[in-house]
């Protein structure tokens, strides 16, 4: 298997797989193949089912497995980024809701919550978010352009809302209040800030969905 992530801004991943080989995805993910790719449909276990459903995935996982030689992409749902992440055994990584595009390999994805619950309600990613497992490459949508950091043991970064879209499971995920009352009234950023704290890496995303939603929501004239 290789792949070639291409259309800037409005990007596609065009992965080739060689026969036998497969890629799982979300039901609707695909956006064109060949010929000689099959599709099967599985849902997996109840528990599987509901926790794609509460981290904003589809009920249903694809997957396409190539008969021959062949070509599949997979195109982002919105203006953003893909990016790839290879997955190892023992190092896993923690993704905002409906970020899984595609996998290949032995990835196991599961809901994760949040286990302080300030940090769920108030750390811009909710309570509810998602962790990827296993051996293989995950496909994942970002949120405008990613920014990538490695922490070290101890190294924190300081986020404003909605802004983190993914980080490796090492990393601790916590909310902080911000200081002063005029800071709180007049600054523009709330009440809290997530932090995440080192080791490992942090992927920053440049514009969350919800905050380009709120901003085309308010240029639409009122019809009153």
């Amino acid at each position: 298997m290789d792949y070639t992530i291409k259309g800037g801004n409005l990007p596609v991943v065009c992965i080739n797989l060689n026969k036998g080989e497969a890629v799982k995805c979300e039901a609707g993910a695909m956006s064109w193949m060949d010929d000689c790719i099959r599709m099967e449909t599985k849902g997996g276990g109840i528990g599987k089912v509901f926790g794609r459903l509460v981290s904003g995935e589809t009920m249903m996982l694809n997957t396409y497995t190539a008969q021959q030689n062949g070509e599949i992409a997979f195109a982002s749902s919105y203006p953003g980024s893909i990016i790839a992440r290879e997955i190892t055994p023992g190092q896993s990584v923690i993704a905002q809701k409906g970020a899984f595009l595609a996998s290949f390999g032995d990835i196991e994805m599961n809901v994760f919550f949040q286990k302080r619950l300030g940090t769920g309600v108030f750390g811009g990613e909710g309570f509810i978010m998602q962790e990827f497992k296993g051996n293989g490459l995950v496909f994942f949508e970002i949120d405008g352009s990613v920014a990538e950091y490695t922490l070290q043991a101890g190294q924190k970064k300081i986020i404003d809302t909605a802004h983190l879209a993914m980080m490796d499971a090492s990393c601790k995920m916590n909310i902080e209040r911000i200081k002063g009352v005029k800071n709180i009234m007049f600054g523009g950023e709330g009440l809290f800030n997530t932090t995440v704290e080192g080791p490992g890496k942090v992927y920053l995303q440049t514009m969350p969905f919800n905050n380009l939603a709120a901003r085309i929501i308010a240029m639409i004239p009122s019809s009153d």
